[in-house]
Parts: C-alpha cells; structure tokens; sequence
C-alpha cells in the first residue's frame, strides 16, 4: 500500500519540461526563496541536468565561486536554465573542445 498524499506531495509540474505528475527534487538546494521555488518546480531529471550545465559553465569560464560575480553569473544561468527567465543563457563554445595550448 503506497502512502498516497505523499506521492502527491512529491508529484508536480516541472517549470522547465513542463511534463506532469514528475517528481520533486526533495530538499531546496539553497537555504533561500529560490531554493525553495526550484524544490517546489523542478524536476529531478532537470535538476541534475542544470547541475552537468552549471559544471560547464564553471570549467568553461574558469569560475571562482568564492567571487560573489561568480556565483551571481550562475544564478543568473540557473534562472535562465530552469525557468526560461531572465537573459538568455550564456554560451559554451565546444568547437574548441580538446584545444587547449600552454
């Protein structure tokens, strides 16, 4: 017998594929309202699928994340990743990929 209100608790509409009745990430990722708006709208498959951008974007760009620009260039690319808001998400240049020169 499955707990059925927790299933429903847990099931939603994912922001970013649209696709019903998915589940939840769980847990905000972040102690904030966003944090708390992605664990209420994104999916888990979408969720790890902004994480694999975010690796590219931080080794594409050499990121420091201990640079408040940083991490804000992240939110900003998270917002725009996952809920088609804001400007359009940066680019990673992979025509490059494999020519790196020292």
């Amino acid at each position: 017998m499955t707990n059925t209100s927790q299933d429903a608790q847990s099931a939603i509409r994912c922001a970013r594929c649209e696709r019903d009745d998915v589940a939840a990430i769980g847990l905000a990722p972040f102690p904030n309202e966003l944090g708390q708006r992605i664990s209420a709208e994104v999916c888990e498959e979408c969720w790890e699928a902004w994480k694999h951008h975010q690796m590219l974007l931080i080794n594409h760009y050499g990121l420091n994340l201990q640079d408040s620009n940083a991490r804000t260039f992240l939110i900003t690319n998270l917002k725009s990743f996952l809920f088609a808001e804001g400007p359009a998400g940066a680019s990673i240049d992979t025509s490059k990929e494999g020519d790196v020169s020292w």
